[in-house]
């Protein structure tokens, strides 16, 4: 069975979703983020024949939404992310799930696209049958998914610059050059700037981000910001 790897922050006002502000406020954007957050363990919780997992940086008692996603987690292994950058804290949570569950392929996405589903993640996970590692781009240069049958092979993240236009690129050469055959997932928005933000509510209007991202915009309206 697959372990899908949700890596995640604590949505904490002023250390998560900081590029939504302005227009967001840090609570805004920290509620845009916990609303991306739970929409998406919705969604790993509704995918089928999976184990899910749940890597968080910062501290959840201080997150908003705290009662909700306490609830939503129950039931799930947590981890502390550990490392100073963050394709070391990647490469960790991989090796700290590949030590909880041997043998087990490793799906892992972030918080960012709460327009996951169910049958997007389980479609993720079946490509990883048939290939070493799957690899799910974003549209800003980045990636949203990597997969990996040996979730050791993850060391490879360790020397990727992450968070620059060339990361889904360079991940994309660390694995191939490995030797591992990779294959590609769909191509995804992820949520770094209200541009993103707003793209991705109008896909999953009835999401809970979409409401939060609503809440917000109807605040500039007033004052002709679009």
């Amino acid at each position: 069975m697959t372990v899908l790897l949700v890596v995640a922050k604590a949505p904490v006002p002023g250390a998560v979703k900081t590029r939504l502000c302005p227009p967001a406020t840090p609570a805004q954007a920290a509620r845009i983020a916990a609303a991306a957050l739970r929409d998406t363990l919705d969604a790993v919780r509704a995918t089928p024949g999976v184990t899910p997992v749940l890597a968080c940086a910062g501290q959840l008692t201080e997150a908003e939404d705290v009662t909700e996603l306490t609830a939503a987690l129950v039931g799930w292994p947590l981890f502390e992310q550990r490392g100073v950058g963050l394709g070391d804290r990647l490469a960790n949570a991989y090796a700290e799930v590949a030590a909880a569950y041997p043998g087990r392929p490793v799906l892992q996405i972030g918080m960012d696209t709460p327009q996951v589903t169910p049958t997007g993640l389980a479609a993720a996970a079946r490509r990883l049958r048939t290939a070493d590692a799957v690899l799910g781009r974003a549209h800003d240069g980045g990636w949203w998914a990597l997969g990996l049958r040996d979730a050791r092979h993850a060391s490879v993240l360790r020397a990727v610059r992450m968070s620059t236009h060339d990361t889904g690129r360079d991940t994309w050469e660390a694995l191939t050059g490995r030797g591992l055959h990779a294959a590609p997932l769909p191509v995804l928005r992820d949520v770094d700037e209200w541009p993103d933000a707003l793209a991705v509510a109008a896909e999953v209007p009835d999401s809970r981000f979409a409401r939060q991202v609503a809440a917000v915009h109807r605040t500039l309206v007033p004052r002709g910001r679009w």
